[in-house]
C-alpha cells in the first residue's frame, strides 16, 4: 500500500462517523433512549436501545459491500478489496447471527438509505415502538 493511500485510510473512522452521529441525534430527539458501541454484545454495535432490545448498525456502502452505487469494488487492486468487503460481511452476518441467539433484534441502516433526517427518522420509527 503507498504511504498516500495508508494516511487517507488511517483516518478513515470507525466509529462516530457524521452518519452515526446524525442517527443518535434523531434517535435522541425523538425520544429514544439509548447506548453506543457497547463492546459486551457481538459486534459491538453503533446503537443499542436496551429496553427494546433492539441493535443497528450502521454501515457504510463501500466498506460493508452494499448493492448500491457508492459499494462498488475500486478498480485498483481488486483481489484484495474483494477479500476485505468480504470478510466484513460475514463478520456482520455471525454478529447479526449472534445477537439473534442473545434475544436481540438487528437492523442494518446504510449509508445510502440516509439522505436527510426525515430518512432516518423514517426507519427509527418502522423499527421500534412508539
Amino acid at each position: 500500500m503507498s504511504s498516500q493511500r495508508g494516511a487517507m485510510m488511517s483516518r478513515v473512522r470507525t466509529k462516530n462517523t457524521g452518519l452515526e452521529l446524525t442517527v443518535r441525534q434523531v434517535a435522541h430527539r425523538l425520544g429514544y433512549r439509548f447506548r453506543v458501541n457497547v463492546a459486551k454484545y457481538p459486534g459491538k454495535p453503533d446503537v443499542i436501545f436496551p429496553r427494546f432490545r433492539v441493535a443497528l448498525f450502521v454501515h457504510g456502502c463501500f466498506w460493508h459491500g452494499h448493492s448500491c452505487q457508492k459499494g462498488r469494488l475500486p478498480k485498483s487492486n481488486v483481489a484484495f478489496w474483494a477479500e476485505k468487503i468480504e470478510g466484513n460481511r460475514l463478520r456482520d452476518r455471525k454478529n447479526i447471527e449472534a445477537l439473534t441467539a442473545l434475544g436481540w433484534q438487528s437492523f442494518e441502516l446504510w449509508e445510502c438509505q440516509t439522505k436527510n433526517g426525515a430518512d432516518i427518522e423514517s426507519f427509527l420509527m418502522k423499527i421500534l415502538p412508539r
